[in-house]
C-alpha cells in the first residue's frame, strides 16, 4: 500500500476540518469540524501503522484511545451548547464572548441598567440603614 494516499486523504480531511473551525460560527459544527480533524489524525496514524508493519500495533491501539477521548469530548461539549442554547437562545460562537464575567463589574447589577436612572443604584448597605432610620 502507497503512504501517499492516505497521508493526502488525512491532510484534505484536516484542512477541512481547520476551515470549519476558523470560519464556522455555529458551535455544533464547530464541534463537528474538531471530530473531522480528530479522524484525519485517526487516519494517518493507522496508515502509518500498516505502512511501519508494527508488530504491537501502537497506531491502531492509540487510535482507539483517541474515539475515546473524542467520544467523551463531543459528550461534554455537545452538553455545554445545549445549556448555552437554553439560557442564550443561540449557539452562535461570536455572541459567547458576552457570558464571560470581567472582574471589574459587580456580579449583582444588571450590567445594561443605567445607573444614572436608578434610584439607590449606588447605595451600600450603610447607606439604606440611614434612610430607613430618617
Amino acid at each position: 500500500m502507497h503512504l501517499a494516499y492516505p497521508a493526502v486523504l488525512a491532510a484534505l480531511l484536516f484542512c477541512t476540518g481547520l476551515y470549519g473551525v476558523l470560519a464556522r460560527r455555529n458551535a455544533i459544527l464547530v464541534l463537528m469540524s474538531v471530530e473531522l480533524m480528530l479522524n484525519a489524525v485517526n487516519l494517518n496514524l493507522v496508515a502509518f501503522d500498516v505502512w511501519l508493519r508494527d508488530a504491537l500495533h501502537a497506531g491502531q491501539a492509540l487510535t482507539l484511545f483517541t474515539i475515546a477521548v473524542a467520544a467523551a469530548e463531543i459528550g461534554i461539549g455537545l452538553a455545554i451548547v445545549l445549556m448555552v442554547h437554553r439560557n442564550r437562545g443561540t449557539s452562535d460562537v461570536d455572541r459567547l464572548r458576552d457570558t464571560a464575567e470581567h472582574p471589574h463589574e459587580d456580579p449583582d447589577t444588571d450590567p445594561y441598567e443605567d445607573p444614572d436612572t436608578t434610584p439607590h443604584a449606588h447605595a451600600g448597605p450603610h447607606d439604606e440603614k440611614a434612610e430607613a432610620a430618617a
